[in-house]
């Protein structure tokens, strides 16, 4: 029998592995994830000029993927938990990029539409089956280790963005072909081909694992099993999904992403528009600019993580992520065009921290049972905010001819969101007891709330 240090020993090689192995596949497929649901930010004005799609009906379009997203999340994690991650997560990347690609072929308002709310269709389900996919091969320890890395990669995705869809814009009229289809139909073709590509690196389970040793995938196996015995143990009978679902606390936590997500995708779908404002720029130029704020965010993830691995409580990390935002969302919507660029890059150092600082706290008490429905749930209504931010503001710069009144509104969101964080509940760091304990007990308190 494997002694218990040596197993200790193997679980953690085997997830370092993980992390080297695994982690940049999942990175990849982020990175096509940000290209595909973003690349309308560039090509907006482009599909005024060439398909007469105004701003309102831009910011309608842009808003309905988020819709289908909602509706289709949870069915699509169903399926998901049914099929398993690695089958579900290539047919996630395959339809959204077919979809992606049509929408070269976009002739009106209506088209726009429908190819919207398929995208979002296609793509829901993605971010819980990566989550979900992390539970079932790293341990608790690291898991939010892992979450962190990867949504620090969408920042990495956001920068990426701006230069390539720059770029691909350049090529407009060459071979005959606007520069906004080059923009959907290449990203579009890289993301199905990625998803092909994708079926044969990811193992479905630790056993299928070529790339561990026979103890390495005993140990981590256990070690897995061994973490949802005990949120088993202390669930104090049969879990009822959907009456956790409705618990409070996972409502709360919806309220507080919401609030994130309105920052995060008012930037994704609208920073080119307001970069634009910065007199003799071009599409390459704001392709180029619209990374700044995205560039900045990186490197503050970065050190929230550092000071969050050290912090008892993430709550107080959340809060001061969240007043960044507000402050600097407030101070860009009274600044130049130029200044405004260098506030909302302090903005987006707060809400996309704010985004991992968020996560660990769901993450480390929700029982296995429902950790993919819960956060499914959290995710999709979460989501929602990227209908009600593109909508709003292209419904207020059709009206004013300006997108500043929506940068208070979402100032004062980030702010709301900062203080409903008071009434947050979550696992601290126990110097007195083991770790899985402390989940234990963290799971069980949202069991019986």
């Amino acid at each position: 029998m494997q002694s218990v240090d040596a197993a200790v020993t193997d679980v953690a090689h085997a997830t370092k592995k993980f992390f080297k192995r695994v982690l940049p596949i999942m990175l990849v497929m982020l990175v096509c994830n940000q290209l595909n649901r973003s690349n309308i930010g560039y090509a907006q004005e482009h599909l005024h000029t060439d398909v007469g799609i105004g701003a309102a009906a831009y910011g309608f379009g842009a808003g309905l993927f988020f819709i289908a997203y909602a509706i289709f999340e949870l069915p699509s994690n169903v399926l998901m938990e049914k099929y398993g991650a690695k089958i579900w997560l290539t047919r996630i990347m395959i339809s959204w990029g077919i979809v992606s690609f049509l929408m070269a072929f976009v002739q009106n308002e209506m088209m726009f539409y429908v190819l919207r709310f398929l995208l979002g269709a296609a793509e829901a389900g993605f971010f819980p089956a990566v989550i979900f996919y992390f539970a079932r091969w790293v341990p608790a320890g690291q898991r939010g280790k892992a979450t962190a890395v990867f949504i620090a990669g969408s920042s990495v995705a956001a920068a990426l963005s701006g230069p390539i869809a720059g770029m691909l814009l350049s090529l407009n009229d060459v071979l005959g072909i606007r520069g906004w289809q080059w923009l959907f139909g290449f990203e579009g073709m890289v993301s199905v081909i990625v998803g092909c590509i994708v079926y044969f690196l990811l193992d479905a389970r630790i056993q299928d694992a070529k790339w561990l040793t026979a103890a390495e995938k005993t140990a981590l196996a256990q070690a897995i099993a061994d973490e949802d015995a005990q949120h088993t143990k202390t669930s104090k009978g049969k879990v009822n999904r959907w009456k956790m679902l409705l618990n409070p606390q996972i409502l709360l936590l919806c309220g507080i992403y919401f609030a994130v997500q309105l920052s995060i995708y008012a930037n994704t779908f609208w920073l080119p528009t307001i970069v634009k404002q910065i007199p003799g720029t071009t599409d390459l130029s704001v392709g180029f600019l619209s990374a700044i704020p995205w560039v900045c965010a990186v490197f503050a993830m970065y050190f929230a993580a550092k000071l969050q691995d050290k912090a008892r409580s993430k709550r107080p990390l959340l809060v001061v992520a969240l007043l960044i935002a507000a402050v600097g969302t407030f101070a860009a919507a009274v600044a130049t065009p130029v200044l405004a660029l260098v506030f909302l890059a302090i903005a987006a150092m707060g809400f996309k921290s704010a985004s991992p600082l968020f996560w660990t706290i769901p993450q480390s008490g929700l029982h296995p049972a429902v950790l993919a429905p819960a956060i499914a749930i959290i995710n999709s209504l979460g989501n929602l905010g990227g209908f009600v931010a593109p909508f709003g503001f292209g419904v207020i710069k059709e009206q004013t001819g300006s997108v500043i009144p929506g940068l208070y509104a979402l100032a004062a969101a980030s702010l709301l969101a900062a203080g409903l964080v008071y009434f947050l509940r979550e696992r601290k760091k126990d110097t007195d007891a083991p770790a899985e304990n402390g989940n234990a007990r963290s799971a069980d308190k949202l069991h019986t709330a």
